[in-house]
């Protein structure tokens, strides 16, 4: 009898971390987590010491990296195929085989995945701009006719009706030329030309490159306040700067009628992207997040981030009770990704990061 008990123990603890553990993955994320607000009373030591990459899931890699590499001018760095059960855990996904080609422009970098095995959902048609799955990286340009002339030539899927010029009265952003478009797969793409008193001094170096590098990946976000919880006061990223965005211009750009944004620019330690929050004061009718969402799913995006010691960040993570798509911190056999230590976790909005440990 007493062994049968134990039996039956046995298997009602196996069913409650099952349970937990499906809840998890499974958690609401298209709302600001209240919780997360509360728990969290003052910054944290910075965590995350740079913006390593940016990667998003692509269909068809060879048509990815041609696109990348033929209309703006990335250069391929690493090409490897992947599989096992480390990988099926960080990704949070049984059966992974992936390719994972790393392309690098200026000194920036961007990670494509296509999953050879499963293969996941193709991008939404009717996305837009203000969705809570919308992400994109913008690309600085040093001549923004130029550019546009370029990817007009190369017949690149608009995004915004044209290059639009934020005007003299937003003194944050004033000169700033932006133009929004979109890659084979649906990804939006960001065109990007600071005047010379505006954003990174290398972006106004001389040079005869057209495309420079990446200045930011920004997500649509919808509660300022939340995500700054968990990218500042749990990471220890650095609110580097924010404006209010309205008017003609806006609209056009992110083609999106009575555009009216809140965003913030937060920053790493060390010279890397950003990470931009838009978040959208009008209109508020942006969609959340697919609960059912997959990494192997065309609208997946994840930035990488490194930090000092993946067991801490993630501990840290879990007492503030974040979304994880990998169970635990998963050991990656020889590096293969370029890190040793990693887990993907999702941001209050569903916006996936990955955890990366050198």
């Amino acid at each position: 009898m007493t062994k049968q008990l134990t039996q039956i123990a046995r298997i009602l603890f196996a069913v409650g971390t099952f349970v937990a553990i499906a809840t998890t993955h499974t958690q609401v994320y298209s709302q600001p987590s209240d919780r997360l607000a509360s728990t969290v009373t003052q910054p944290a030591r910075s965590d995350v010491t740079t913006v390593e990459s940016v990667g998003m899931t692509v269909a068809d890699m060879d048509r990815a990296i041609a696109f990348y590499s033929q209309v703006l001018s990335f250069q391929k760095v690493s090409d490897v195929e992947v599989l096992g059960t480390q990988y099926e855990q960080l990704q949070g996904l049984f059966g992974v085989r992936m390719r994972v080609v790393r392309l690098q422009l200026g000194s920036e970098f961007i990670e494509l995945t296509e999953y050879l095995t499963p293969k996941g959902k193709p991008f939404p048609v009717d996305s837009r701009s203000h969705d809570r799955w919308f992400q994109h990286i913008a690309i600085a340009v040093s001549d923004m006719d130029k550019a546009y002339q370029h990817l007009r030539k190369f017949k690149v899927q608009y995004a915004s009706t044209a290059p639009q010029r934020i005007p003299d009265w937003n003194k944050a952003a004033a000169g700033i030329r932006a133009f929004y478009f979109r890659d084979p797969d649906g990804h939006y793409l960001e065109a990007i030309y600071f005047p010379p008193d505006k954003g990174d001094p290398k972006w106004q170096q001389p040079t005869n490159q057209l495309f420079l590098g990446i200045d930011h990946t920004a997500i649509v976000v919808s509660n300022t306040a939340a995500s700054l919880k968990f990218y500042r006061d749990l990471l220890g990223m650095r609110l580097a700067g924010k404006s209010e965005n309205y008017g003609t211009e806006q609209e056009y750009l992110n083609n999106v009628f009575g555009a009216r944004l809140h965003i913030s620019s937060l920053r790493s330690r060390l010279a890397s992207p950003g990470i931009e929050f838009l978040e959208y004061l009008t209109p508020r009718d942006g969609r959340p997040f697919p609960t059912d969402a997959r990494p192997n799913d065309l609208l997946h995006w994840q930035t990488t981030l490194v930090v000092k010691d993946a067991a801490a960040t993630a501990q840290k993570l879990q007492r503030h009770r974040a979304t994880f798509i990998s169970p635990s911190v998963v050991v990656i056999p020889g590096q293969k990704l370029g890190f040793k230590k990693g887990f993907l976790v999702r941001d209050p909005d569903g916006h996936v990061m990955r955890l990366v440990e050198k």
